[in-house]
């Protein structure tokens, strides 16, 4: 135990000795002053690139600039850590020619790229799981390549393996596919919302035109992801062909539904039987308008707040009607009886005047006699004259229209003002003979 200790304590002071001697020497200096100069050089170019950024007034119609100063402005904060990386590179060449050595700048240049890579997860990551899998996974593999410990890290974890028959795994393969697998799902989730924006702002397209390269883009990028995902588990796709139809015979016993679905949406889209925008009422009477169609289902948003999930295939074997599918425009009756009394010459041209005067009625000498509001007997009853209006309006009479519950209070407010009745059913009721009886 003595001659242990007498070994380590001999090892220790030579080191020492050995530090304090380089430390000591001029080249030391030489690598700390360079390292010094670029870490003062690129603090002093970033707040000249923030204050430029900061206080340039660029033209209005200059678009290209405006859209550069602003892209510029959010990455304003890591001016520093660039410049510090590219600097301690420039100063590393420089010094290698003069003293054939730089190591202590190439470790300085190492944890200025490690602080560059925390302070892009820091300020542009949002994602939580994201931004843990950067910190605990991005920057330690950052910090092992720059100590050169990278190889030999990936070597013992590839040496821990398990073998079951044919397959071979190890424990690299198994975190590979983790933190890329997690990489990836994240990288087509944004890919996948940002391609559907820009898709569906291509209005020089119909509606049906961009929903179907929509559904198209999304099943491309589901294919690429799935590709890529294999090629990361280091899986033989032409190994995987034989399983593959093995496979898809199980699953199109188990997820015949899923994939009818799926072919379905494909098929509305194609065909373009049902489109975004229109309102929809099923089979059961519920109706909405449709707001999106998904690969496995349409959503139908009521007036009331309320979505309702329709499986695509119900849109091709069961019947539905389409309100809006070809022309927006809709007729609408309103029902009433008044009294024999009535003046119906006046009560006629009372209602064509309520009806040509609502914003949301389609009226006017220019429409079509067929489109124009009118008023009719629709026949007699027991207690009055049974009136039929019809109107016709753009759109659906429900949620925010309400169009013909204007109608009908204006048309009751008329009715009272030029005092009119409304008839009722009443009964008489007569007592015969003695009640002491």
């Amino acid at each position: 135990m003595a001659d242990m200790y007498s070994k380590l304590a001999a090892w220790s002071k030579n080191a020492w000795e050995s530090f304090v001697t380089w430390a000591t020497s001029p080249d030391f200096y030489i690598q700390l002053s360079a390292i010094a100069v670029a870490i003062v050089l690129a603090f002093v170019l970033a707040r000249f690139l923030k204050a430029g950024i900061t206080n340039a007034q660029p033209s209005t119609q200059d678009a290209i600039f405006r859209t550069l100063r602003k892209l510029l402005f959010k990455l304003k904060d890591l001016f520093f850590p660039v410049l510090n990386i590219t600097l301690l590179g420039v100063a590393s060449s420089i010094v290698e020619t003069g003293l054939a050595q730089s190591w202590l700048i190439k470790i300085a240049q190492s944890l200025a790229l490690v602080f560059f890579l925390f302070s892009v997860i820091n300020q542009y990551i949002s994602h939580p799981a994201m931004r843990a899998l950067g910190k605990w996974v991005g920057i330690p593999i950052a910090t092992l390549h720059v100590f050169d410990w990278l190889d030999s890290v990936t070597a013992y974890l590839d040496s821990i393996a398990i073998s079951i028959g044919d397959i071979h795994l190890t424990l690299l393969a198994l975190l590979r596919t983790l933190v890329f697998g997690a990489l990836l799902f994240w990288l087509g989730r944004i890919s996948n919302t940002a391609g559907k924006a820009v898709i569906r702002n291509q209005q020089t397209l119909d509606i049906g035109t961009r929903e179907v390269f929509v559904k198209l883009f999304e099943i491309a990028l589901y294919v690429v992801v799935f590709l890529l995902l294999l090629q990361v588990m280091g899986i033989n796709l032409t190994a995987l062909a034989v399983f593959g139809g093995a496979l898809g015979v199980g699953l199109g016993f188990g997820l015949q539904q899923i994939a009818s679905n799926f072919i379905s949406g494909i098929i509305i889209l194609l065909d373009r039987s049902i489109t975004i925008g229109d309102f929809i009422q099923l089979e059961d009477g519920r109706s909405g308008t449709l707001r999106e169609l998904n690969m496995r289902f349409g959503v139908l948003e009521t007036y009331d707040g309320k979505d309702i999930m329709v499986p695509n295939e119900a849109f091709i074997t069961s019947s539905y009607t389409n309100w809006t599918h070809k022309d927006p425009k809709q007729r609408y009756p309103i029902e009433f009886q008044v009294a024999y009394s009535t003046d119906l010459d006046l009560l006629f041209d009372n209602i064509r005047a309520i009806c040509n005067e609502h914003p949301s009625v389609i009226s006017g000498e220019h429409i079509a006699i067929e489109f124009r509001p009118d008023a009719e007997i629709a026949g007699f009853g027991d207690s009055g004259i049974d009136i039929l209006v019809e109107f016709w309006m753009e759109g659906i009479d429900d949620g925010k229209n309400r169009v013909a519950a204007d109608l009908m209070h204006s048309i009751w407010r008329s009715i009272q003002e030029h005092n009119m009745q409304i008839p009722f059913p009443q009964r008489e009721v007569r007592i015969i003979g003695d009640r002491d009886a």
